[in-house]
């Protein structure tokens, strides 16, 4: 592999790491859907306690694919996928760029 691709599969570990995870997928997928959540409506969807959800917000948050907002005394998390998106778009090039470099050496 290409030391580009390489840097890029580092740079995404922790969000790969974090995703990894069924709970925080079924997570994301509900932010996704909606505008946003408060663990509340998020523990009410989800077979999970209120702490364990609230454990999962914090490591999705940490790692960037999260944001929240305040509202008085609810925390309102919404899907933060911009970042995310643009370094698997990276990823996907880098490696369609690896794999048409190496189809190309053995022809």
């Amino acid at each position: 592999m290409a030391e580009r691709t390489m840097a890029i599969f580092k740079k995404g570990v922790p969000i790969f790491t974090i995703l990894q995870d069924e709970n925080r997928q079924r997570i994301l997928v509900m932010l996704c859907r909606t505008d946003q959540m408060t663990v509340n409506q998020i523990t009410a969807q989800i077979a999970l306690s209120r702490p364990a959800v609230s454990y999962h917000l914090k490591l999705m948050l940490d790692a960037g694919i999260l944001a929240v907002s305040k509202t008085g005394t609810e925390r309102y998390y919404r899907a933060n996928m911009t970042a995310t998106l643009k370094l698997l778009k990276a990823l996907t090039a880098s490696l369609e760029a690896d794999l048409a470099h190496t189809q190309s050496v053995d022809e």
